[in-house]
């Protein structure tokens, strides 16, 4: 009998044609992911509503609201709750009961700002207490910031106190949140006669163009930012200080660093900040369960050149230029930074860092059950106390 000497040939180049195949599959697919995650972190979307509200009961001023119960919806403290698409609005106080068999809880509902709550099935759970300033019980005028991404809309906060300070506060919000985000630190910086800007910046919801918008995670938004101090000091301010919320804190550490007016920057008050995108990232890799390679592809499409078409990006963004664990010898004015040891979005170890080599500038009180940016939310009273201490010790004129 003779053999088929080429059998085990066109098997080996069978077996290798489906080896390069299977390669060249999985390596469209990780390329694939990578851009869908990259496209995740920086192009900008609204907030869904997916809390369901099982039930409201009760009327005016003596309502609850029955919930799921959740990481979120079980903690102690005072919340906003957006409805109908984000055009209601109401405000959710502490909890009446827990039923640990159903999984749900009751709240009480001290107020709602706007909308009708019992014709809403499905909401989204906020830190934003105060939708606008009136809820907030200040003072405002609306306003528009001139800056090169266009005239962002914008709320002034002028103070009624009898002496208002020359030092004014600029409120930068987080990601894919709003300006109302900031209106948590409005009573405590008129009670201080401290004016504020609560400001919008470019690819907010207010502001961006659809199809072209996206987030530079800090790295291009610090621009408006120099804009809002333009319009603060033509309005008589002398000095400013950053209050910065998630993201807000990575625009706020830019500003104070990179602006043409961080020399009217005297201080720094951050909430949950982004002190290292790259420690962020790499945190929200692993809980979303993104193989390795896929998670630095990922890093690399929002980083170089090349990626540009495939996240739109105008301009790489600088990832490096971000890190203020490794930039803290830069720091140059005092910071006061709060940040929840159980944050879930915002890992608080660069945060613990930093305040650890910059003893001499950083301020961190220890929060531990707050989650993301919602520390004023389960301790306002406490929030506000520290937050003040900190302005009247390191910038505000002494009496």
């Amino acid at each position: 009998m003779v053999r088929d000497t080429k059998f085990p040939a066109r098997l080996l180049a069978v077996g290798i044609g489906v080896g390069a195949g299977l390669g060249a599959l999985i390596s469209v697919a990780s390329s694939g992911l990578a851009a869908y995650f990259a496209r995740k972190i920086i192009v900008p979307e609204n907030a869904p509503e997916e809390l369901d509200i099982l039930h409201i009961d009760g009327f005016p001023p003596n309502m609850r609201i029955h919930l799921p119960a959740d990481e979120e919806t079980t903690v102690p403290g005072t919340y906003g709750l957006y409805f109908k698409q984000g055009s209601g609005h109401a405000v959710i106080g502490d909890i009446i009961e827990y039923d640990p068999r159903s999984r749900t809880v009751s709240r009480e509902i001290l107020s709602v700002t706007r909308g009708d709550i019992r014709r809403a099935w499905r909401g989204r759970w906020t830190g934003v207490v105060y939708p606008d300033p009136i809820a907030a019980g200040v003072n405002f005028e609306d306003i528009e910031i001139r800056s090169d991404a266009g005239n962002l809309p914008a709320w002034l906060l002028p103070t009624d106190h009898p002496e208002p300070q020359d030092t004014w506060a600029i409120l930068i919000h987080g990601r894919a949140s709003t300006r109302a985000e900031g209106l948590r630190a409005a009573p405590v910086l008129n009670t201080l006669g401290v004016p504020a800007i609560a400001m919008s910046y470019r690819n907010d919801a207010e502001v961006r163009v659809e199809t072209t918008s996206r987030y530079g995670l800090g790295d291009t938004e610090w621009i408006d930012v120099d804009a809002a101090i333009d319009f603060a000091v033509s309005r008589g301010a002398k000095n400013v200080v950053l209050f910065g919320w998630s993201m807000g804190g990575a625009i706020a550490l830019q500003a104070a660093s990179r602006g043409r007016n961080r020399r009217f920057v005297t201080s720094l008050v951050l909430d949950g900040p982004v002190v290292d995108w790259v420690n962020v990232l790499d945190d929200q890799a692993k809980k979303n369960m993104l193989p390795t390679p896929v998670a630095k592809l990922t890093l690399e499409m929002i980083t170089q050149p090349w990626a540009r078409p495939i996240t739109g990006l105008e301009t790489p963004l600088d990832l490096d230029r971000m890190d203020w664990v490794t930039r803290a010898a830069e720091l140059d004015v005092p910071v006061l930074l709060i940040h929840s040891d159980d944050d879930e979005f915002v890992p608080s170890g660069p945060s613990h860092a930093l305040a650890g080599v910059r003893r001499d500038l950083v301020t961190m009180p220890s929060y531990s059950k707050a989650h993301h940016t919602k520390e004023w939310n389960i301790d306002p009273v406490r929030w506000e106390d520290d937050v003040a201490n900190f302005l009247e010790a390191k910038i505000l004129p002494k009496d």
